[in-house]
């Protein structure tokens, strides 16, 4: 079966992102961590000598239940970089005691006096493709009801579990990024360990349409929700509420707020020209209403298990 974090840029690409993240909330919902392994423009080297410009970055985030989150950017240079090849399976990124693969992602990163070391596994029942342009971009999750095991370090501090948390682990790619985007993912758990996951995504596109697109798993089988009708979008407080319709006559009104502890970075432009800001929430709320052709309705609630992010300017 083909791997969704199979490698799609070539190491010539003089203007092309391509990220595999993960969101992992802590089991005991007492904060979140945001990882993402990031290669740009490798066929220019990036775009200049700091770490938020060098062409292969390594970003860990720790967002801490009613405080401040807290990020560490390490920048490599592509010298030490080991890469499976594009296409290829097993998936492989390694650049020094930083390494991500399939079901599992290690690093070690330090800046700024803070130092965040990590190594974990995960495993997944469910993975999904929520948009794909060819060389224009997409959007992957290669473990959509992911949970972790393993540990990680905070200058000293150690998170350990197993199950450590759970969450999302995405692969995304683009040749710029887009004007606007809205994304969001909850993990609902279920009786008997089976989780329920949301996903919604919504971006700008050419003569001024959007793409709306939702993917709802629940007790073991996928629903596509199209043409989603946004209720409310607030990009000051990160909130989002939207509401659609699958094939068999489901329906579903989400509702994600990210408005504590709201995390904003400068994410560099693949042209190199600048930056632009995007927010982020790792910890944010989420409430799900399911209401089946039947008339069944079930609502599920996730106080810490979402992450929602908007980026660009619209």
């Amino acid at each position: 079966m083909k791997s969704l974090n199979e490698v799609f840029t070539s190491l010539t690409a003089r203007r092309r992102y391509e990220v595999w993240f993960l969101r992992l909330g802590l089991a005991d919902g007492s904060g979140a961590w945001w990882v993402r392994y990031l290669l740009v423009n490798p066929g220019r080297s990036g775009c200049g000598v700091d770490s938020r410009a060098r062409p292969v970055q390594v970003w860990a985030t720790w967002f801490p239940a009613g405080g401040k989150a807290q990020t560490v950017i390490q920048g490599f240079g592509m010298e030490s970089l080991q890469l499976s090849g594009r296409g290829k399976s097993p998936f492989r990124l390694r650049i020094g005691s930083n390494e991500i693969g399939e079901d599992f992602c290690r690093g070690d990163v330090a800046a700024d006096g803070h130092r965040i070391a990590w190594e974990l596994g995960y495993r997944s029942t469910f993975r999904v493709t929520m948009s794909d342009k060819g060389w224009i971009g997409f959007s992957r999750s290669p473990h959509s009801d992911a949970a972790f095991s393993g540990h990680i370090t905070l200058d000293g501090r150690r998170f350990e579990g197993n199950p450590l948390g759970f969450g999302v682990q995405g692969h995304n790619c683009g040749y710029k990024h887009r004007d606007f985007w809205k994304w969001t993912h909850a993990y609902f758990p279920g009786s008997g360990g089976a989780a329920s996951t949301l996903e919604a995504l919504a971006y700008d596109m050419p003569l001024g349409l959007t793409f709306r697109k939702a993917v709802l798993w629940h007790e073991g089988k996928a629903y596509v929700i199209r043409g989603l009708r946004e209720v409310k979008t607030d990009r000051e407080n990160l909130q989002w509420e939207f509401e659609g319709a699958a094939g068999g006559g489901l329906e579903i009104e989400v509702a994600v707020d990210g408005g504590e502890g709201i995390h904003r970075l400068p994410y560099l432009k693949t042209d190199c020209t600048g930056d632009f800001e995007v927010a982020n929430n790792s910890l944010a709320r989420a409430r799900l209403r399911i209401q089946s052709k039947d008339g069944r309705v079930e609502e599920l609630r996730a106080p810490h298990g979402g992450v929602v992010e908007f980026g660009g300017l619209a």
